[in-house]
C-alpha cells in the first residue's frame, strides 16, 4: 500500500482514508463511515470510527497504512465448512447428472461413507497437505477464520486424525481455525446398520476423548432420514453438554424432522441447511438466540428445489450465517464471495444480509462475537481491505476477486 511509516510504538498500526463497513451490532444497514480510520495494538482494534475523531495519540508515530479511499470490512469468516478430506467425488456427481438421487447415491457406497474410506486411508499429514489448497483459496478472498468439521472418520482414531488435521492447518497458515466433532454424521460400514450402537460409541467413548484431549470446540451432527434421529441426536447433545461443549446441528435438510426444533432446545450455536424448516422451528430458534446458517453450495450442487424459509427468519428475528459447507460430496465450494452471490440470487437475501452473514453472524454462529465479526475496539484485528467503490460488489460479481489487503490479528 502507498504511504507506509515504518516506525512503530506497541506494534500500533493506522489504516486511514478508508470506507469502512463496521457490522457493529445496531448499527444501520452495514455500520457504514465514509471517512473512516481502523488503529490496531498488539493484534486488536484500539479504535475503528471517524477519520476525524481519531485520538490524537494513536495517530503519532506509529506504522500508518493509506487506504487511498478502500474499503475495510471485518475479516471474512466461513463457520460450516468439511474442509478436512482426503479425495474427491466427481464420480457421484456424475451419478447425479445421470439422475440419481443423494439418497440413492449414499445406498449405492457412495456419499459420506466413500469420503470415511478414503480418511482412514490418509495419513494426518495427507490429509493437511490436501486440505491446504481449499484453506488457501478461502484465505485469499479475505477470510480470517475458519470452522472445520471432523465426520469422515466415524471411529475414535480417525476422528482424532481428523481434528489434528485441522488444528495443523491453522499452525501452517495465518488463520483462526475452530474444529467441530461432527462423529454422528453417518454410519460407518462396521456399525452394520446399527445406529444405536454407534451412537452409544459417539456419545460413550469418541466424544468423551476428543473433548478430554481438547480437540473441538463445539460437536455437531446429522439428523436426518439417511443420518440420525432427533433421539440419537438428544443423546449426543447430552454427551456435549456433560463436556462442557456446544453444539449445533444439520437440521431439516432433505426432509422435516424437527431438528431445528431440537437445535433450539439444546441452545445451540446453530442450525445448519434448514431447507424444510417450519414456523416452529424458526419461532424456537429464535427464542434460543440459535443462527440459521445458510448454505446455498449444497442446495445448488444436489439441485434441491425447497429453499428455506427465509421469510420466516426474517419474521421471527432469527440472525442468518452464510457459509461454503465445503465438502467432497454435497458442495466443492471454496469461495465465501461466490456463496454470498448464491445466497442472493437463489434465496433472495439482501447485501446487507450476505455481508452480516459472513461477518457478524457467522462469529456469532461461532460463539465468537466477542472476539471477532466486527470493526470495534477489543475486537482482533482482523480485516479485509478491499478495490471496491461499494460493498453491493462484494455480492454481485460471481468469479471476481477484489481482495487488496488480508489483515490477520493485526499483520
Amino acid at each position: 500500500m502507498a504511504g507506509q511509516s515504518k516506525s512503530r510504538a506497541g506494534d500500533l498500526r493506522l489504516w486511514r482514508n478508508a470506507r469502512l463497513a463496521t457490522m457493529a451490532e445496531g448499527s444501520a444497514g452495514l455500520g457504514i463511515v465514509e471517512h473512516g480510520a481502523v488503529a490496531s495494538r498488539d493484534g486488536r482494534i484500539v479504535y475503528a470510527g471517524p477519520e476525524s475523531e481519531l485520538p490524537p495519540t494513536l495517530a503519532q508515530g506509529v506504522e500508518t497504512i493509506d487506504c487511498e479511499g478502500r474499503w475495510i470490512t471485518p475479516g471474512l469468516i466461513d463457520c460450516h465448512t468439511h474442509l478436512v478430506h482426503a479425495g474427491n467425488r466427481a464420480n457421484e456427481f456424475e451419478m447425479r447428472l445421470a439422475g440419481s438421487t443423494y439418497e440413492e447415491v449414499a445406498r449405492a457406497g457412495g456419499g459420506i461413507v466413500s469420503s470415511v474410506k478414503s480418511l482412514r486411508a490418509a495419513s494426518e499429514d495427507e490429509l493437511v497437505t490436501q486440505s491446504l489448497p481449499r484453506l488457501d483459496a478461502l484465505i485469499a478472498e479475505g477470510v480470517t477464520t475458519v470452522e472445520i468439521k471432523s465426520g469422515y472418520g466415524l471411529d475414535l482414531e480417525n476422528e482424532k486424525k481428523s481434528l489434528r488435521a485441522a488444528r495443523q492447518l491453522g499452525e501452517q497458515r495465518p488463520v483462526t481455525i475452530r474444529t467441530t466433532f461432527l462423529g454422528a454424521h453417518a454410519l460407518p460400514p462396521e456399525a452394520k446398520g446399527d445406529k444405536d450402537a454407534f451412537i452409544d460409541l459417539v456419545a460413550n467413548e469418541i466424544l468423551p476423548s476428543v473433548a478430554a484431549e481438547g480437540l473441538a470446540d463445539a460437536v455437531d451432527g446429522f439428523c436426518e432420514g439417511i443420518a440420525f434421529s432427533p433421539e440419537q441426536m438428544a443423546r449426543v447433545f447430552d454427551a456435549a453438554k456433560a463436556a462442557g461443549l456446544p453444539v449445533k446441528l444439520h437440521a431439516d435438510q432433505l426432509s422435516n424432522l424437527h431438528g431445528a426444533e431440537l437445535a433450539a432446545r439444546y441452545g445451540a450455536l446453530s442450525a445448519d441447511h434448514l431447507e424444510y424448516t417450519d414456523e416452529a422451528g424458526a419461532a424456537a430458534m429464535a427464542k434460543a438466540g440459535t443462527v440459521a446458517t445458510i448454505l446455498p453450495g449444497a442446495y445448488y450442487f444436489i439441485r434441491e428445489t425447497k429453499k428455506p424459509p427465509i421469510g420466516l427468519f426474517r419474521q421471527h428475528g432469527v440472525k442468518m450465517a452464510v457459509a461454503t459447507d465445503n465438502n467432497p460430496g454435497t458442495s466443492p465450494l471454496t469461495s465465501l464471495l461466490l456463496t454470498m452471490n448464491m445466497a442472493a440470487t437463489l434465496f433472495g437475501l439482501t447485501v446487507d444480509e450476505c455481508l452480516a452473514g459472513v461477518t457478524r453472524e457467522a462469529a456469532r454462529a461461532l460463539g465468537l462475537l466477542g472476539e471477532i465479526g466486527t470493526l470495534e475496539a477489543g475486537k482482533s484485528a482482523d480485516l479485509a481491505i478491499w478495490d471496491i467503490e461499494r460493498p453491493a460488489e462484494l455480492v454481485y460479481r460471481m468469479g471476481f476477486n477484489p481482495l487488496h489487503a488480508r489483515i490477520w490479528r493485526g499483520q
